[in-house]
């Protein structure tokens, strides 16, 4: 079997092309999740703490360089010149879309789960032991 005919086996199987297809809803669902994050829920936190955006707030960890033109209170301007940053804030605006993302997702697989219809489990008969044990009893009576 030659190498293509092998990858258009393995691309033909349907849990490749499952796994393309939600590879492919995941990254339009993180976008969406990263909105809701950044968009509705980091502002009103970044409120609470005293300040319009969370994502902003960070620790400058080396000196700025000597040809630096931005604002050297900006995060951005800080990452694009290359600047050693602990951002705090950052890192906590990727934590708050990760627990969002994993609670939407158990919410949906647990709607699923509802929806798949479990087959009726048959009344469980007598196991094999019982059933030898009968044959014995009943060959002993007679």
């Amino acid at each position: 079997m030659g190498l293509i005919s092998e990858f258009k086996a393995f691309i033909n199987r349907g849990n490749v092309m499952d796994l393309a297809v939600g590879v492919i809803i995941g990254g339009a669902f993180a976008t969406i999740t990263k909105s809701l994050t950044d968009d509705l829920i980091m502002p009103v936190v970044g409120y609470l703490f005293g300040g319009a955006d969370f994502s902003g707030y960070f620790i400058r960890l080396g000196d700025l360089p000597a040809r630096f033109k931005g604002n050297p209170d900006s995060y951005a301007d800080l990452k694009a010149a290359g600047v050693a940053m602990f951002g705090w804030g950052e890192f906590l605006t990727v934590l708050v879309n990760f627990l969002i993302l994993a609670f939407i997702i158990f919410l949906l697989m647990k709607a699923v789960n509802r929806m798949i219809a479990k087959p009726e489990e048959a009344p469980a008969g007598p196991s094999e032991d019982v059933l030898l044990l009968r044959e014995i009893r009943d060959s002993l009576k007679k």
